[in-house]
């Protein structure tokens, strides 16, 4: 079948997809080669490569990995993530790009999730809630990555992604929330969380910080945009690529989020958990996004006695471990350490309201937290 992609009110291409799987065929005509998603590859006659474009779409699909899917999919009555994109049109909440049938006059002020409604369907399936009778596809849920089980709410006129944690302590949540307090007190941008309850279970609420105007690129269609030498660092082609695109601020942006990976001990900043910013109208770069998703931190899967704020720590995406990835960072002037000051004491009042946190965790985790400032501090120097 034949779809348009839309940028949102800019036909950008004509595609054929494969109803059976969800699949991009080929492109048919590129109309408006400057509003591809970035880091699309084109062939020698100026066409999207199929498998370039086929990934980026696929790639805006629930990943296989996330908690649940399996289940979730069962009371969908569908058997594969990337059959979801297509019953929402590949809207999302994180960028203007869609899918318009060639068979159906839509405009993208009368489906996107912005500013209509949309379906909790999705959703409750993936919170293992699935209603009874017709469902509705029409959902952000559908786009939206990661592993552990999330949905899109509307809460005051209020875009909000909930989110669960994991394991044992479920301790997820927690770690969004004391990660925003943190930033919060050393004046860096991120997304603010806050922490909400499903029946006993700690969620983190954070509302949408992509506007019906913007577009939320990752770090990785970032770095693809040009290759790597091999003499070139993770971290100084990711810059050059900045660089190269316009994007302002990156580096000073970079080494804030950095800074506070390594105090939170953030053990799966990938390159799909950042990014950038642009005007989805001018494409404008308007700098890296506010930082988010760092609940995979705080030994957030360890025991109580794994929890060792000297010991050697495992980092992401520049380097391999916290205090080589740490170096990159070579100003960190703008550190207020004062302004840290009772930040342990933050985490565990946070902590006291989860039934999952023991008291032993409870201060093996402050105690680590007020270590991981004196390293950090002490760095700085």
């Amino acid at each position: 079948m034949e779809y348009t992609l839309m940028h949102k009110n800019v036909a950008v291409a004509q595609l054929e997809i494969f109803e059976d799987t969800g699949a991009i065929l080929k492109t048919l005509e590129l109309t408006r080669p400057e509003h591809l998603p970035l880091g699309i590859r084109l062939t020698p006659q100026g066409k999207p490569e199929t498998k370039s474009i086929n990934d980026w779409w696929v790639g805006r699909a629930i990943p296989a990995s996330r908690s649940g899917l399996r289940d979730a999919l069962e009371a969908l009555r569908v058997s594969s993530p990337v059959l979801l994109l297509t019953k929402c049109f590949g809207l999302s909440l994180s960028d203007q790009y869609w899918a318009r049938p060639s068979n159906k006059p839509l405009e993208w002020k009368d489906v996107n999730f912005f500013e209509n409604e949309f379906s909790e369907d999705v959703g409750n399936a993936l919170f293992e809630r699935a209603g009874e009778g017709e469902l509705d596809l029409m959902s952000p849920d559908n786009t939206t990555g990661g592993w552990l089980k999330k949905k899109w709410v509307v809460a005051d006129g209020k875009r909000m992604l909930l989110k669960c944690g994991n394991g044992p302590a479920h301790q997820e949540p927690l770690n969004e929330v004391i990660a925003s307090a943190i930033m919060r007190r050393l004046g860096i941008a991120h997304a603010a969380y806050t922490l909400t309850w499903d029946d006993d279970r700690p969620l983190s609420a954070c509302e949408d910080f992509i506007t019906p105007r913007t577009d939320l690129v990752s770090a990785w269609h970032i770095r693809e945009t040009g290759k790597k030498p091999g003499h070139v660092s993770e971290y100084q082609h990711f810059l050059e690529r900045c660089d190269a695109l316009g994007i302002p601020g990156a580096r000073d942006s970079l080494d804030r989020m950095l800074a506070v990976d390594y105090l939170i001990v953030n053990a799966d900043r990938h390159y799909n958990n950042f990014g950038a910013v642009r005007d989805a109208e001018t494409l404008e770069w308007l700098g890296l996004a506010p930082v988010f998703d760092c609940g995979t931190s705080m030994w957030y899967d360890s025991v109580v006695s794994g929890i060792r704020p000297l010991a050697e720590q495992k980092s992401k995406p520049f380097r391999g471990k916290h205090s080589e990835q740490i170096e990159l960072v070579t100003d960190l002037s703008w550190l207020d350490f004062t302004a840290l000051r009772g930040v342990e004491e933050e985490y565990a009042e946070l902590s006291r309201q989860s039934p999952y946190i023991e008291d032993n965790r409870r201060d093996a985790l402050c105690y680590a937290l007020r270590e991981r400032v004196a390293m950090l501090e002490r760095a700085a120097k």
